[in-house]
């Protein structure tokens, strides 16, 4: 089966195999080039998820492709028991080098961790999250019935992602600056062109936040739901399970 990687299509090893590329490429500049890219907006798209996900203590937190740390060191600092995971050891690596800055690298736990396939058990999460991770996943499908069955009855699946905004006029500005713009940011930034220009495709082959959430329903999740911020430029959808 074909998947597609930015605009081109792949066979299934190959887009796992490219992406994976694309993060080990650009993990060391991962977090100034989320500065440059959303204009520092990315901070206030993960304070809103955050706030969703309302970690606290007593409660054990499942952060998947959790990639420089961003969202799991705001869920630590507010109190939960959190696991940071990421398919890419680099990508882990920067945030494992983030939280001895922190001075709180043995008070996380870390994994390198497959979202199609997690090695924890059923039951075993009581909020679980992903934040512009889940676009990169080769099976969306598999990785979301992955949360539903590792997360506790009562629980809660949040997911921070670009999305489309409601505005044709404002795509279209959007778009050229996503398409101009961020491949030459990354190439200056990053000394990576190419990858920034897979992100951006990326972002235009997933889904509508309409039908993100029909596939979160899908997986077995109830009330269902999704805001957008910033006229669409990113959505946060969430779900239970009952």
């Amino acid at each position: 089966m074909t998947k597609n990687f930015g605009f081109k299509q792949v066979d299934e090893k190959t887009h796992r195999a490219s992406v994976d590329g694309v993060f080990s490429s650009v993990a060391n500049k991962y977090d100034v080039m989320n500065d440059f890219m959303s204009l520092g907006l990315h901070r206030l798209w993960k304070r809103n998820m955050i706030n969703e996900l309302a970690p606290r203590k007593g409660l054990k937190y499942l952060d998947v492709a959790g990639g420089s740390g961003d969202i799991s060191f705001r869920a630590w600092e507010r109190g939960a028991d959190v696991t940071l995971t990421d398919i890419n050891p680099d990508m882990l690596q920067v945030a494992k080098n983030k939280a001895v800055d922190k001075g709180f690298l043995e008070r996380i736990n870390f994994a390198v961790v497959n979202a199609e396939k997690m090695p924890f058990a059923d039951n075993s999460f009581d909020i679980a999250g992903i934040a512009f991770g889940i676009r990169n996943v080769t099976y969306i499908d598999k990785a979301l019935s992955e949360f539903y069955r590792v997360l506790k009855p009562g629980g809660k699946f949040v997911c921070l992602e670009f999305s489309h905004l409601n505005n044709d006029l404002l795509q279209k500005i959007y778009d050229a600056y996503s398409f101009n713009i961020i491949p030459k940011l990354g190439g200056a930034v990053a000394n990576d062109e190419a990858s920034y220009q897979y992100l951006v495709e990326s972002i235009r082959k997933f889904p509508a936040a309409e039908d993100f959430a029909a596939m979160i329903e899908s997986a077995g999740f109830a009330k269902v739901k999704f805001r957008k911020l910033n006229h669409g430029i990113v959505a946060i959808h969430s779900g239970w399970k009952v």
